[in-house]
């Protein structure tokens, strides 16, 4: 697995979260995935295990949302509305999960790919007391809009779909013996 490191800074309160300061983190490049496509269909607590496993945690959403914008993109890769070319959202690709880094157009600045579509991504939000997870990003049955970074949906921990994965988020710079994920 690859991981990018993403600079952290101040993050404005949005309707999804207060406003905070986001650390520098490392971010996997992809979705988890496996022979290429995105590790799918677990709950929150079963993606937050996998996660450990690699040696890494979920995001929150206000880091995952600074990840995606660097706090002035609408969407992951810009403010161009996505095309084919940017994302696996609905009516443009299969209707599937694809494989992660199909969609070269729409990776970020810092080089992430399937941030917006193909598999929502897990994360948390350790300030609401409802315990409420939110997605984040979108997938592949989702319309245009939800790859918007500010975009998130509130959900039960315990759901899992084939349309939900995981993107782990290290606090320190990996190394090759904490590098187990597969991609």
């Amino acid at each position: 697995m690859e991981w990018i490191r993403i600079s952290g800074g101040s993050v404005p309160a949005g309707e999804w979260h207060p406003a905070q300061e986001v650390a520098t983190l490392w971010w996997a490049s992809t979705p988890l995935a496996v022979a290429g496509l995105p590790v799918t269909g677990l709950t929150l607590p079963q993606a937050a295990q996998l996660a450990h496993r690699v040696g890494a945690r979920i995001a929150t959403s206000a880091e995952w949302e600074w990840m995606a914008s660097g706090t002035v993109r609408r969407f992951p890769w810009g403010d161009q509305v996505p095309g084919p070319g940017h994302a696996n959202l609905r009516g443009l690709d299969s209707g599937r999960p694809t494989p992660v880094r199909s969609h070269a157009d729409g990776r970020t600045p810092d080089g992430l790919w399937d941030v917006g579509g193909n598999v929502w991504e897990w994360t948390t939000a350790p300030w609401r007391r409802d315990r409420i997870a939110l997605l984040r990003g979108g997938s592949y049955n989702s319309p245009s809009q939800y790859a918007e970074c500010a975009h998130a949906n509130d959900i039960p921990p315990g759901i899992c779909s084939p349309g939900i994965g995981l993107r782990p988020v290290r606090n320190t710079a990996p190394t090759p013996a904490t590098d187990g994920a597969t991609e």
